[in-house]
């Protein structure tokens, strides 16, 4: 592999050489050869959806989701037969269950004709009694005699049964698999159907029985034969409104834009002779990354029903999610019907019985999803939770409240070098109860940057607490407050009178000063007994009191008092004012440590001469 500093000195070096003669592209960087794009041809200029009588026009693109579809599971076999280590019984088992706890009333448990595990366990949760009666199990089986017949003996004593039956239609593999007619591949479904039909009555007495037959492939069907296929199915199975035939129509592979897919559906549904006969039904993959945008313009195109499996397990790129699903739905404020208040526990489940990780920025479900870096996000979120309402939930960058899924609010807001002062006084606030004012969140932020910078990392609230701590409270230099008092005098003018002892570098020194309050009298006291004969002083400006809020880390009442202080040198400023910050139980105590930390933060800066005079004083970081 050539690294980056090999690709930079290749680049220098084409520079000083002129056009590289391989890519012909230019000096700096050759590019790689092109793709063979010439071995690929588009969809569309094959595949054609006519415009006729039945179907004038599209009409999807104007049409609004505003109720959940039916959803059907198909984790348990879809979802199982793509996984590197299929699922056990007991992974089997807790899934299943799970998937019953979520609120899904139809569940592909398996293809009891190929697997004796899928077989054994059909026949585990139905002879024990596990399947609840309003939940339909569904079973798949090619339309293959062999396989019908084991299929059926798989599901007796069911009492809600979904026999679902399929072959490919496409016209890629009936002329490179199956190298036969249509004619042919009809023939199949009507003769699988046939016997469906004859050993349901026969040995199914008492089990509602629902048919799906899927024609795979759908997508790369010509519409007419497709048509064609499923109106044979219907007519020997006898579809009518009360014994509605599920034809689910698959994008068993992704081949276009999600908007040709609602093309096919609602041509479907415009030309099937007996709509209110049938329940069209989706079974979206993703290869092409859309199988999300596929599901919903297909809903709007008129289907009924959606198969997938939780976080999109499934053949190569996987099935439609039904999380993603689901959960946008929700955040239109539509029932989706399931439920994903723990959707921890979803995915501490779906990992172990798959194997498969959800992925950090997996939509809704990743650790990641509801993390804000960018400091401009950060100062957003912050200021949109501050701002909500009871009614509807509306904060910049989270379309959806974490709550509602057991998410927690720490986790919205963390810090990297990317952040800024928004996020940095969140995490400040909600874990420690700190509130900042703005230009002192600003200040703060730089040394939280110089932090990020240097680790190149992600820091945690502690950290962001343990800097703030040693920036503001525990920097003890070159000053620091050892004890005061306070009175007040009758009078109008100069009643408050602050006498205080303070460590000045290598001496303790009493401070004396008069004010019409105890931040004033000592400021007076600090700059006439340390500053004013040196033809300094300093001013004290944007001072804020505030109580400590409710946070976890806050085990009593306390002031944050937060002050900023400017040198002046022969009545000039001199260096940049800096915030100092005080945090105590008692509210004087906190104000006055907040003026000695402003003082000790622009020593430490080191851009001013206000403390030259006092011994052991030496610039350093602020």
């Amino acid at each position: 592999m050539v690294s980056a500093t090999d690709e930079v000195a290749a680049a220098t070096k084409r520079r000083k050489l002129g056009p590289d003669s391989v890519s012909g592209v230019g000096p700096a960087f050759g590019r790689t050869e092109q793709m063979p794009v010439k071995k690929y041809r588009g969809f569309q200029s094959w595949y054609q959806i006519p415009f006729d009588a039945k179907w004038p026009k599209r009409s999807w693109p104007g049409k609004v989701i505003t109720e959940a579809p039916r959803w059907c599971s198909v984790d348990l076999r879809d979802g199982n037969q793509a996984l590197i280590n299929p699922m056990n019984h007991e992974k089997k088992l807790r899934l299943f269950c799970h998937l019953l706890k979520l609120g899904y009333k139809e569940i592909e448990v398996g293809f009891p004709a190929a697997s004796q595990t899928d077989f054994d366990f059909i026949r585990y949760i139905i002879d024990n009694g596990l399947v609840p009666d309003d939940v339909y199990i569904q079973v798949l089986t090619q339309a293959r005699e062999p396989l019908i017949r084991r299929t059926i003996e798989g599901v007796r004593g069911a009492k809600n049964v979904v026999l679902h039956i399929y072959n490919s239609t496409s016209e890629l593999q009936r002329r490179v698999v199956f190298k036969a007619a249509r004619q042919e591949i009809k023939q199949m479904a009507v003769d699988g159907t046939k016997l469906l039909r004859r050993l349901a009555d026969s040995e199914l007495k008492g089990v509602n029985v629902r048919l799906e037959y899927s024609p795979e492939s759908f997508t790369g069907t010509e519409l007419d034969f497709a048509l064609d296929v499923c109106e044979a199915v219907c007519d020997v199975w006898g579809a009518t409104p009360e014994n509605q035939v599920i034809l689910n129509l698959p994008s068993t592979v992704e081949m276009c834009t999600p908007n040709v897919y609602a093309d096919q559906i609602e041509w479907m549904c415009a030309h099937i002779s007996r709509r209110d006969s049938v329940c069209i039904s989706l079974h979206p993959h993703n290869d092409r990354g859309t199988g999300i945008a596929a599901a919903e313009l297909a809903l709007m195109a008129g289907a009924d029903r959606v198969e997938g499996c939780l976080f999109g397990n499934g053949e190569r790129t996987g099935n439609v999610c039904l999380v993603t699903l689901a959960l946008n739905l929700f955040t239109q404020g539509i029932d989706p019907k399931v439920s994903y208040t723990d959707i921890a526990e979803t995915i501490e489940i779906s990992e172990f019985c798959t194997e498969l990780r959800v992925p950090e920025r997996y939509p809704w479900a990743g650790s990641l999803v509801y993390t804000a870096f960018s400091g401009s996000h950060q100062d957003a979120i912050k200021k949109g939770l501050a701002a909500l309402g009871e009614e509807v939930w509306e904060v910049p960058y989270l379309p959806i409240d974490p709550q509602d899924i057991g998410r927690h609010y720490e986790a919205i807001i963390r810090v990297n070098s990317q952040s800024g002062k928004g996020g940095i006084s969140y995490l400040l606030e909600q874990e420690y109860g700190i509130v900042l004012p703005k230009e002192a969140q600003a200040e703060f932020a730089q040394v939280v940057q110089k932090i990020t910078d240097s680790s190149g990392r992600e820091i945690s609230a502690k950290e962001i607490y343990n800097a703030f701590m040693k920036s503001y409270i525990e920097l003890q230099e070159p000053l620091s407050l050892v004890d005061y008092e306070m009175t007040k005098s009758s009078g109008q003018d100069q009643d408050v009178t602050v006498t205080a002892r303070v460590r000045a570098g290598t001496e303790v020194i009493s401070v004396h000063g008069e004010g019409n309050g105890f931040v004033s009298a000592f400021v007076g006291g600090l700059n006439k007994t340390l500053f004013a004969r040196h033809n300094m002083f300093f001013e004290l400006s944007d001072y804020q009191s505030t109580a400590r809020s409710h946070c976890k880390q806050l085990q009593s009442s306390e002031a944050v008092c937060t002050v900023r202080c400017q040198a002046m040198i022969s009545g000039k400023k001199q260096g940049a004012p800096k915030f100092g910050i005080g945090v105590h139980s008692n509210t004087t105590t906190a104000v006055l440590q907040a003026v000695v930390s402003a003082l000790n933060r622009i020593a430490a800066a080191g851009d001013t001469d206000l403390f030259s005079h006092i011994a052991n004083v030496s610039p350093s970081s602020a």
